[in-house]
This record gives structure tokens, C-alpha cells and sequence, in this order.
């Protein structure tokens, strides 16, 4: 059987499993764990602290740092209100594509790797290549999170990671940051009549919304030399802005949606530094002089790190080697790629089918890209061969 076929009958067997992120993952992690352990790889699965959901991490080659990780999630998108024409969880073949929730995002990436596994397990490795399957990556990257934690303090953790997001095959060495947060503003009700007795939750919304207005324009000033994103800075959008019932009444609570997409980390804690600074030395202070109660809490939805584009950058050094492509891209999309980076590793993004295809009703991931995907992997396992 041809590594395609070997990749195309793994793929349908990780698309019948739904594996949306508000359900578990643990049956699909089970099967690539088994696949794996029974090549010789050194398997760990790594479950969440609900246990519902894991991470699998594995290993083919000597034990020791500086490997190459090869990662996906595990992850998909819900499939309600989308009007597919065949069963999304049942993967169909037609005209040279395949159809179904996962092919291009990410699934398709995870059968090729893994297709490709018998061929490093039947060779003695220079360097170890790692298998990095996550979960819930669609709603905030938590596994690669997680992973990233265990990563960090290992003595033998892969120097480069190679995250197979669909990007055509090609090389992309960076994408913004996407941080997510809620500030919820509880005051005090009373009577619109008499303001003073209050507190009044919503201008007290409207003024933190006002200095992450102001945080905006300083952004537009800290754009990196040479920054090639749309914009070049790091943005801050306002979402949604809510509280307050009728025109008579100090309204008592209020709520205000915001994201941030860092083009760097700095941005992100200069951000995060200036409004914390500003409800603490200012907002509490106002608010709790009239109703001690009083609070600002800002929850944090999600925290997706960016990829910063490097002079130096092994992995998309090693991809370019690989794949015979003479450029890189940077794209809008996120990914685990960032959180990675920040612990030390080179990472890059590469991997087979359409974003454009992702999330839609019948996704779908071209054959060719599979083919381009298993060239490029058969390219590393004569790169880490002894």
C-alpha cells in the first residue's frame, strides 16, 4: 500500500470521530497512540484535569533535546446550522478531494505524519522526531498550552516544531497573537436622581473602554521596523459594551468584550500592565470610596501567543530545505505555533490544504497537497536518518 493510501485510510478513520472541542478526544488519542506505540515509539498521553481530554506526545529516535516535533490538534469545529451534502463525520472521495469536518483542519496533517512514522521507525535516527497531537486548539490553544508547561522544564524537549495548519504547503513564519478578555464592572444600583449615592457600572465601562481607545493609539507607535502585518502594529477591537436596565437607574453592573492582536509579546504585557494599572490605582479606588463591594474582574477567554517572525529561525530553515521553497508568508489566522516559540523553540507553520476551506461546510483537502505533505515528510526522514 502507497503512503497515500496508507494516509487516506487513517484520515477516514480520525474523521469519524467527532472529536468537536466541547467533547472528548480520548478515543482518537487512544487509536494514534496505539499506531505509534506499536512502531516502538515512547508514548505519552497527557490528559487535561477533567480528564475528558488529552494531549498525546511521542517519540521516535534517541532520547535526547534538539529533535524536530511534527503538530497538530485534534480538534474540530461543530457542524450545526452547515449545509453539507454528505455526512461530515464519514469521508468521501471525490474528483481528487476528500470531504469531510478535520480533512484540511488538521486531520489531514496528523494522518500524513503518522503514515509516515513506519519509515523513521525503520531507520536509526541522528535526531528524534516527536509527535505532538493536541486538544483544543479551536477554543484557545488549552492543550498546546498545557504542552508547552510539561515542555518547558524538560531537559530533552524538541528544538524545532513544525506545525501543520493548512497553508498550501506554504512556509509561514508568523502570524499575530489573539487575546480574548471580559471586564465585568459591578457598582452600585440606585436612583437615577441621585448619581452620587451610586455606582454607576457602566461609566465606569465606558472609561476603561475609553483608555484601551487610548492604549490603541500608543499601539500604532510600537510596530516593529519592517513589520510586514496588515497592520503593522498590534490592534485593539471593543466587541460588545452592556449594562444597565431603564433611563432612571445607576445601573450596578456592566460588561465590556475586548481582543488585542499582538504582532509581539511586549505588546501584549504593555497592554495588559497599563489597564490593570489604571482599574487599580484609579477605578477601584472611586468606585470602592462609595460602595466598598465594588469590583472590576477581567477574565481572560483566551490567549493565543503570536508568532514573531525571526532572523534566525531553524524550522523555517529546515521547511525551506524540505519543500524547495524560496519565500515565506505571514498570515492572519492563529495558531500553537506562538506558544512554542516562547519556550524556546524555532517554529514554523506548514502544512497541506486551504484555510479557506477550514470551518465551512464540506471541508475538503485536496489529494496533490497530501502528496506534497508526504514528499516533504519522506524529505525529514532522510534528514534525521543516521
Amino acid at each position: 500500500m502507497s503512503d497515500l493510501d496508507t494516509t487516506k485510510d487513517l484520515l477516514g478513520e480520525l474523521i469519524a470521530y467527532p472529536t468537536v472541542s466541547a467533547d472528548s478526544n480520548l478515543e482518537l488519542i487512544a487509536l494514534l497512540a496505539n499506531r505509534l506505540h506499536d512502531l516502538g515509539a515512547e508514548v505519552e498521553i497527557l490528559a487535561d484535569e477533567t480528564g475528558s481530554k488529552a494531549n498525546l506526545l511521542a517519540r521516535i529516535g534517541p532520547d535526547e533535546p534538539g529533535g524536530i516535533m511534527l503538530s497538530g490538534h485534534t480538534d474540530v469545529v461543530p457542524v450545526e446550522d452547515q449545509d453539507w451534502t454528505s455526512d461530515p463525520y464519514r469521508m468521501v472521495e471525490r474528483d481528487g478531494h476528500l470531504f469531510g469536518r478535520g480533512t484540511c483542519d488538521m486531520k489531514g496533517f496528523i494522518a500524513a505524519a503518522v503514515a509516515m512514522a513506519p519509515h523513521l521507525a525503520g531507520k536509526q535516527l541522528r535526531r528524534p522526531v516527536h509527535f505532538a497531537f493536541t486538544h483544543d486548539e479551536e477554543v484557545g490553544c488549552l492543550g498546546a498550552r498545557n504542552l508547552s508547561d510539561i515542555l518547558r522544564d524538560r531537559d530533552t524537549k524538541p528544538g524545532l516544531a513544525v506545525i501543520g495548519e493548512p497553508t498550501m504547503m506554504r512556509i509561514i513564519e508568523g502570524h499575530k497573537g489573539c487575546c480574548e478578555y471580559t471586564a465585568r464592572f459591578t457598582g452600585l444600583e440606585g436612583h437615577g436622581s441621585r448619581p452620587e449615592l451610586g455606582v454607576n457600572a457602566v461609566e465606569y465601562a465606558v472609561r476603561y473602554t475609553a483608555r484601551l481607545l487610548e492604549l490603541r493609539e500608543h499601539l500604532r507607535h510600537r510596530a516593529p521596523p519592517g513589520s510586514e502585518f496588515e497592520p503593522p502594529w498590534t490592534t485593539i477591537n471593543i466587541g460588545r459594551l452592556t449594562g444597565g436596565h431603564v433611563h432612571n437607574v445607576i445601573p450596578g453592573l456592566a460588561e465590556v468584550d475586548w481582543e488585542m492582536r499582538p504582532v509581539q509579546e511586549a505588546d501584549h504585557r504593555f497592554v495588559r500592565e497599563e489597564i490593570e494599572a489604571f482599574v487599580t490605582r484609579e477605578l477601584l479606588p472611586e468606585m470602592r470610596r462609595v460602595h466598598p463591594d465594588a469590583d472590576v474582574i477581567t477574565q481572560v477567554i483566551g490567549e493565543v501567543a503570536g508568532l514573531e517572525p525571526m532572523e534566525h529561525n531553524a524550522a523555517r530553515d529546515l521547511v525551506a530545505e524540505l519543500t524547495g521553497a524560496n519565500g515565506t508568508d505571514l498570515v492572519s489566522f492563529g495558531t500553537e505555533a506562538g506558544l512554542f516559540q516562547q519556550i524556546g523553540m524555532s517554529a514554523v507553520i506548514c502544512g497541506p490544504g486551504s484555510i479557506a476551506q477550514a470551518h465551512k461546510p464540506d471541508e475538503f483537502i485536496a489529494l496533490d497537497q497530501l502528496e506534497q505533505c508526504l514528499k516533504m515528510l519522506h524529505g525529514l526522514t532522510d534528514q534525521v536518518a543516521a
